[in-house]
């Protein structure tokens, strides 16, 4: 379908769902006999939910954005504990939680953050009270005590402090108010789980001084088994707590004040369980047997669905960095996994240790609102937080089969790592820790004039810094730096202090410091300094239509300080990069929009607006620049969004339908794939189209029933192409995978080249197998390789360039072939997703009540990657709730019983693919499984 006829056919969607609401009103109203609801005595007029998603209170029917809405009695009824359960009563909402601390991608109409890396921004913008944040705890704490949460779709910016291409999460919470309330709830649940929240708002001048105290207290069993030790982990231990403080010392200056802290100490995992289809390399090449030269064949894991069978194998140890030293320097011999599968239960790892999360944040929050006249408010607000998260996680969640070898350094097969500790198993783990702060100050000036115009001015700065470390540490590494010290000097235990330069530092502390050069450490402090002015203006042109015009500028200045790869390089410490000390990226852009709504009647809202999006690009990292393409710089995302809907309230306000259509020109969308062990961003164009119903329905008094339907089509756009690390020869026999041996200039240790099968077959025939690794750095690198190892040049060349390992076909480099990616599907962007609810209160004698409630989620297939291949599907899934409530008002308590889960599936929700020198393994994200609880709660 062509661009120009898929908007037609949106715009004549919008149409036909107008004409349809304005058609069923009279229906509605013939069934109640054209009398209100409330006039005959029904009581099935449904509560109206007031919004500042325009940074003004306004009924929610009356904000021409299509925007989802959920007050506290909301989330507790369909049980959304927080921003991961969002996703079940949005349309065309997903979720998944990252594979690093503090990253997940909650996307919007396919739009959200599938770009990795410290100087990405997130489609989808965050803010509590309005307030922006970069990072934080929003989406593992759970939501308590809030006035209510929006989330708006489609671009953001002219109003909000922070710009947004997917949309924005606004948590608004409970302030304090001039009488005095409490409340208590008290849960238990299966797993062991305990949660107490509480509240208490105490009045102290009337309505001049309050002040407003709150608390959540989480602490379960973990729901993944552990069947080394057998213990529970990803258990949870957490508490929030609140203090806010309202001060409005004359009637025409507001403010409040809030404090909010969050604490986790538990073994939360970051990622689920981890699969693989075994690559265990080819026996044979060209029809040579490859004999030893067959550990360096394999890529570690193949691309195949993470549905089959096959998917439960083991990463072949030889496919990954730490296995071929091992391989190399003689303390491991091939896969050691060998004849080793993991569980088919999603729910159970193999560690030799239990995952470790702690994490910690702070956030300081001051709001001032002055009437300067009748009509005219000053609005400002500062926010400050600061945070930092420390988690410790088995890197590949499996306990190797093969103990090492009898070396000099591994006796009897034992070797006692520094952060390892004794084992004489083959092990990796990795640290995911960091540390960051941030602050922002908004201004804003509104108006509330009679006259047909008003406005919306404003302008923010904002400040963010953070150092985050990423570790890889295992203790094949550590043994490899104690072997290449022997070969360098003769002494395994040289200081380098005092030793020659050749000598590699060992960290000798348990918890890595970044001096050691035994272990991987990916450093990135970094710097965001963000400010922009904004606004909207406001014609009535007359009492049904209004235009709105809004624009924003926008200066982001990034510096990223770049930091070597120091891994098994001489000396010890952190080294700053002498050639790129720090990457800068600054960007300025005008975006904005500009729409009409016309209200048809009181109870019919139509709108249409074009908006223009803006997504900061950022700094790749430097020791993958130049490879696969990569450009030191990923480029920004731009969207041209055109939005027409419909809001209706119908059937003497029982009824509530509105219909939302779409569609994007999306410009440099950002996504990541991992280049010379760390994360590089690509820009890709692709367009977007769409559309939604919500629809919430009281026919009868104590009965109502929501649904809401999306449709999602997402294509990336033509002459776009990338490398897919799991398939770089695209499955070309004439092609084989080789993994990249040390010591090569410009080439990653464990990354994997491509070289010609029968280049491969001659190399191996001549008894050279063992050198393919050092082919991987090109002809000339390879011939010096070989030259240093005893050939002559004239074997050396022979070798280098005269088996035609080289002579590489259209399309194909040393890295790979490319593959095409026009018309595929962006990923994380399902066609449809559906939700119902139905609840229905019996009241009984004396005041008591009780509430029966139920809710279906539906999500269809949807890809992990932009490849679309078998291997990135994830199959389609449900999710049914269930909820029962008795209470009884007068006494201010509530008991409630819940089931989340219902069926107890556990469904792949995100897969993340990691590097070749990690054997290119994938980590699941999966829904939580069956929960079931008792809640009682006491409000005073």
């Amino acid at each position: 379908m062509s661009q120009s006829l898929r908007m037609r056919s949106l715009l004549a969607m919008g149409a036909s769902v107008t004409v349809l609401a304005a058609v069923a009103a009279p229906a509605f109203a013939q069934q109640s006999d054209a009398k209100p609801a409330a006039q005959q005595g029904g009581g099935n007029v449904l509560e109206e939910l007031v919004v500042t998603a325009q940074k003004k209170e306004e009924a929610l029917q009356d904000v021409p954005i299509a925007v989802s809405a959920f007050s506290q009695d909301a989330l507790e009824a369909q049980k959304i504990d927080g921003g991961p359960n969002l996703q079940q009563a949005i349309p065309n909402v997903t979720f998944a939680k990252g594979n690093f601390t503090n990253s997940f991608n909650f996307a919007i109409r396919g739009i959200g953050n599938k770009a990795v890396g410290v100087s990405t921004d997130g489609g989808v913008g965050v803010h509590e009270n309005n307030a922006p944040l970069q990072t934080g705890n929003l989406f593992d704490a759970e939501f308590f005590d809030v006035e209510r949460v929006e989330v708006l779709r489609g671009p953001q910016g002219t109003l909000y402090g922070r710009n947004a291409t997917g949309g924005v999460v606004n948590i608004i919470t409970a302030k304090p108010v001039d009488t005095f309330e409490a409340n208590i709830r008290a849960e238990a649940g299966n797993y062991s789980t305990q949660k107490l929240r509480g509240m208490i708002n105490v009045p102290i001048l009337g309505d001049k001084l309050a002040v407003r105290v709150a608390g959540n207290w989480l602490k379960r069993d973990g729901f993944v088994t552990n069947t080394y030790n057998n213990h529970k982990v990803d258990d949870r231990d957490l508490y929030s707590t609140r203090v806010s403080v309202m001060f409005n010392p004359i009637e025409s200056l507001r403010t409040n004040f809030m404090w909010e802290h969050f604490n986790e100490d538990d073994s939360r995992s970051r990622v689920g369980k981890q699969l693989c289809t075994k690559d265990n390399g080819p026996a044979t090449v060209g029809g040579v047997p490859t004999g030893a030269a067959r550990a360096f064949l394999t890529q570690g894991c193949l691309p195949a669905s993470l549905y089959g069978d096959s998917a439960y194998g083991t990463v072949n140890t030889s496919g990954t960095l730490t296995g071929e030293l091992g391989n190399l320097v003689g303390f491991t011999s091939g896969d050691a996994n060998a004849g080793d599968t993991a569980s088919r239960n999603l729910r159970e790892i193999e560690s030799l240790f239990d995952p470790i999360y702690r994490s910690k944040s702070d956030i300081y929050q001051f709001n001032l609102a002055y009437d300067l006249t009748e009509n005219l408010t000053f609005t400002a607000m500062t926010s400050y937080s600061k945070g930092k998260v420390y988690t410790k996680l088995d890197y590949n969640r499996n306990v190797s089969t093969i103990p090492f070898n009898n070396t000099p350094f591994t006796p009897g097969g034992f070797f006692t790592d520094p952060q390892i500790g004794r084992t004489n198993l083959f092990t990796t783990l990795d640290i995911s820790a960091g540390n960051s702060k941030q602050w922002s100050q908004e201004v804003r000036l509104q108006s509330n004039f009679d006259g047909p115009l008003n406005f919306n001015f404003g302008g923010i700065y904002f400040d963010y810094k953070t150092v985050t470390d990423y570790y890889v540490i295992g203790n094949s590494l550590t043994l490899s730096a104690l072997a290449l010290n022997f070969q360098n000097t003769g002494n395994p235990n040289c200081n380098p202090v005092t030793q020659p330069t050749t000598c590699i530092g060992i960290d000798t502390n348990a918890t890595p410091d970044g001096s050691g050069h035994n272990y991987y450490d990916n450093r990135s402090p970094y710097h965001l300094k963000s400010n922009a002015l904004f606004g909207e203006l406001y014609w009535q042109a007359n009492e049904k239509l209004k235009f709105t015009l809004g624009l924003r500028r926008t200066h982001d200045d990034k510096r990223l300080d770049v930091y070597d790869t120091v891994l098994l390089s001489p000396g010890i410490g952190l080294k700053q990069s002498t050639t790129t000390p720090q990457e800068k990226s600054v960007f300025n852009e005008l975006t904005g929009r500009f729409g009409f709504d016309y209200k048809l009647s009181d109870d019919n809202l139509l709108y249409a607006f074009y908006s223009k999006g803006y997504k900061g690009g950022g700094s790749n990292p430097p020791a993958a620049a130049g490879s696969a393409s990569v450009k030191p710089q990923f480029d920004p995302e731009f969207v041209n969004a055109f939005e027409l809907g419909s809001k209706n309230t119908l059937a003497g306000g029982s009824l509530m339908l509105n219909a939302t259509g779409f569609y994007y020109d999306y410009q440099g969308y950002q996504i990541s794939k991992i280049v010379n062990r760390t994360s590089v961003n690509e820009n890709v164009n692709a367009t977007v189209w769409g559309m939604e119903l919500e629809s919430v329905w009281s026919p009868v008094r104590n009965l109502r029933l929501n649904a809401n339907l999306g449709y999602l089509d997402t294509k990336i756009g033509k002459g776009v192409s990338s490398i897919d690390t799991m398939n770089r020869t695209l499955s070309n026999a004439a092609y084989s995978v080789v993994k990249a041996g040390p010591s090569l200039p410009n080439v990653a240790v464990g990354s994997n080249c491509v070289l010609t099968t029968s280049g491969v077959a001659t190399v191996i025939a001549l008894g050279q197998g063992g050198t393919l690794p050092f082919a991987c750095g090109g002809p000339a690198v390879y011939q010096a390789f070989l030259q240093s190892r005893g050939a002559s040049q004239a074997q050396a060349q022979g070798l280098a360039f005269g088996t035609g390992l080289y002579n590489y076909g259209s399309g194909y480099t040393i890295e790979g072939a490319a593959t095409d990616l026009s018309g595929n599907q962006l990923p994380n962007s399902p066609h449809w997703t559906a939700s119902a609810g139905a609840q229905y209160t019996w009241d009984f004698a004396d005041g008591w009540s009780a509430t029966l409630r139920g809710d279906y989620y539906h999500q269809s297939k949807q890809f992990t990657r932009v490849y679309n291949t078998a291997y990135d599907q994830l199959k389609s899934w449900n999710n049914a709730n269930i909820t029962l409530k008795i209470e009884k008002p007068d006494w201010g308590l509530q008991i409630d019983a819940y089931v989340k889960n219902l069926s107890n599936k556990t469904p792949i929700t995100d897969a993340y693919t990691t590097d070749d020198s990690s054997g290119l393994f994938t980590n699941l994200i999966t829904l939580e499984p069956r929960l079931y609880g008792v809640g009682v709660t006491k409000s005073f």
